[in-house]
């Protein structure tokens, strides 16, 4: 069973920036289509970024185009979410995951807090 294990949120003010960190165990991140989510409190899970596997190629919502960047080391078997220009719109839970067909294909992590202050 795969584990995805999410790192890197944190309390941040308006304007701040934070990379998130998306590993998994058993799995080579590289052989899949990656991609970050987020759920705000009270809002259904959502899509942030994704690779256009088997390219590298990017894509992203449109509330976060132009401020995140996602990217991955595959010697490090990680992928990233670069997060700049943060608003507090964007403080939720962050979680990542493979596409499959466009839905999610494994279980979800226990994602990691990121949280925005005004």
């Amino acid at each position: 069973q795969v584990q995805l294990v999410e790192s890197g949120g944190e309390y941040v003010q308006a304007g701040g920036s934070l990379r998130l960190s998306c590993t998994a165990s058993g799995r080579t991140l590289s052989s899949y289509a990656m991609a970050w989510f987020r759920q705000a409190p009270g809002k259904e899970r959502e899509f942030v970024a994704g690779f256009h596997w088997p390219s590298v190629n990017t894509y992203y919502a449109s509330s976060v185009k132009g401020r995140f960047t996602i990217s991955r080391d595959n010697a490090k078997n990680t992928v990233y979410l670069q997060m700049n220009s943060l608003k507090p719109e964007d403080t939720a839970v962050y979680y990542c995951n493979a596409l499959q067909n466009m839905q999610p294909r494994w279980a979800w992590g226990q994602g990691t807090q990121v949280t925005v202050s005004s």
